[in-house]
């Protein structure tokens, strides 16, 4: 495996064999199916799941373990297909000067790697950094109040006092108010893409706070092939890695129709923080049913939170226990 520092990834032509392999099974697909892309990032965080895989056996015992395994036999006589596949989308992500980590890195996101639903790989412009492992999720509607646009942006400022990197999801409304303010506070932001690294970032407005995310020391993060364009269930997955990738998610606005009402219970189900500010508490039914349920705590001040968050250290320590049992085949 090529050696990196902390928090990097690799140049496509720094990848070892064992990344290309990982990379060919994401590929491979039988009559339009591929086999679990989680299952297969759950299954190849060392180079002995890796090689299972390639042999056509799946160690894990489940039912999408089972289906998938049917998927993977039929698919495998076309490893070579799925190989050049992988070295177009490597060339993509090269011209767009964006970097790769796996599950198979130290590198890989230390609270992304405890979640059942990781991504298998990320793409990412700008540094990835070991600090991010304390980090909040700042989420909301695309269509906000002004009030709700000067609560993310007021969150985002205070959070960057208390060396907090924010996470959002670079769409319009309550996530671009939560970078732009994490930027002119001089904080850390990454956007998690709903596209891949190599596409058109979407929204087409948001493609210059995009670049500046990049240019300021923060991150695009995307878990798609780098080509891939929006799509409708895109999105929802993107809140997989958002909420994954932190802590915790505050979410200051959100519908009962709301992505970010998803990512609230995406958050719960991986035993994160979910955090919702009072005012969406008081409004939204979904939202007080959620705290009163004990799944989500009320916000009403900083202290809510940062009381809640372990340290970088800790959640670190966390992600390199996971990798090492899979070292050892556990």
């Amino acid at each position: 495996m090529p050696t990196t520092s902390p928090g990097q990834g690799h140049l496509p032509d720094d990848l070892s064999s064992d990344h290309l392999d990982l990379l060919a099974l994401c590929a491979l697909r039988s009559e339009n199916t591929s086999v679990d892309w989680n299952l297969i990032a759950r299954t190849c965080q060392s180079p002995v799941g890796v090689q299972a895989l390639l042999a056509g056996d799946i160690p894990e015992d489940s039912v999408v373990a089972r289906k998938s395994l049917l998927v993977l036999r039929a698919a495998l006589p076309d490893l070579h297909d799925a190989r050049g596949r992988v070295e177009l989308e490597l060339k993509a992500a090269a011209a767009a000067d964006a970097r790769l980590v796996t599950v198979l890195d130290a590198a890989y996101p230390a609270n992304l790697r405890l979640v059942p639903n990781l991504p298998p790989f990320l793409f990412h412009r700008g540094r990835l950094s070991t600090d991010d492992a304390r980090s909040v999720a700042v989420v909301g509607t695309r269509g906000p109040t002004e009030d709700g646009l000067r609560r993310a942006a007021r969150m985002a400022r205070e959070l960057v006092q208390h060396d907090v990197a924010v996470y959002s999801g670079l769409a319009k409304g309550i996530d671009t108010a939560a970078h732009t303010a994490t930027l002119d506070a001089g904080g850390r932001t990454v956007a998690v893409m709903g596209t891949g690294i190599a596409a058109k970032v979407y929204p087409a407005e948001n493609r210059p706070l995009a670049e500046n995310i990049v240019q300021s020391g923060g991150a695009l993060l995307s878990q798609f092939w780098p080509t891939s364009s929006p799509t409708t269930w895109t999105f929802p997955r993107r809140n997989v890695v958002t909420s994954g990738s932190t802590m915790g998610s505050i979410v200051i606005e959100a519908s009962s129709t709301s992505g970010a009402k998803m990512q609230a219970r995406i958050a719960a189900e991986h035993g994160k923080q979910v955090f919702l500010i009072k005012s969406l508490a008081t409004r939204e039914a979904w939202a007080a049913k959620m705290i009163a349920d004990g799944r989500a705590v009320e916000v009403t001040e900083l202290d809510d939170i940062l009381r809640r968050l372990a340290t970088a250290q800790r959640a670190q320590r966390a992600g390199q226990q996971r990798l090492q049992l899979a070292l050892a085949g556990l």
